[in-house]
């Protein structure tokens, strides 16, 4: 069973331009998954909104960011195992997500 991790990562750059930092800095994030497959990670953007999916230890995370102008919302759905870590991963993606958008 699924679990859905949701973060808010406040900032104060508008929405341009955190979508640009996200833009250049989420694949590399994905690179960095404990157990992940870089060359299955996918995005795409439609408007302020991104839509992803990354392969960690065997199992498919999917997940969409929305960008507004005062806070990025990231709703992650972790499959299985990864599900059961939600708390660590969680922790880990907004401090990420944080750098990104600072």
């Amino acid at each position: 069973m699924a679990k859905t991790v949701s973060i808010n990562i406040p900032h104060q750059l508008g929405a341009a331009e955190a979508k640009r930092r996200l833009e250049e800095g989420f694949s590399q994030m994905a690179g960095q998954i404990p157990g992940g497959d870089p060359s299955r990670f996918t995005q795409s953007w439609s408007g302020d909104t991104l839509n992803f999916s990354a392969a960690a230890m065997g199992q498919t995370i999917t997940g969409i960011v929305q960008v507004l102008d005062d806070h990025a919302r990231l709703d992650v759905s972790l499959p299985g195992l990864l599900g059961m870590a939600a708390g660590k991963i969680k922790d880990e993606l907004s401090r990420r997500g944080q750098l990104l958008l600072k």
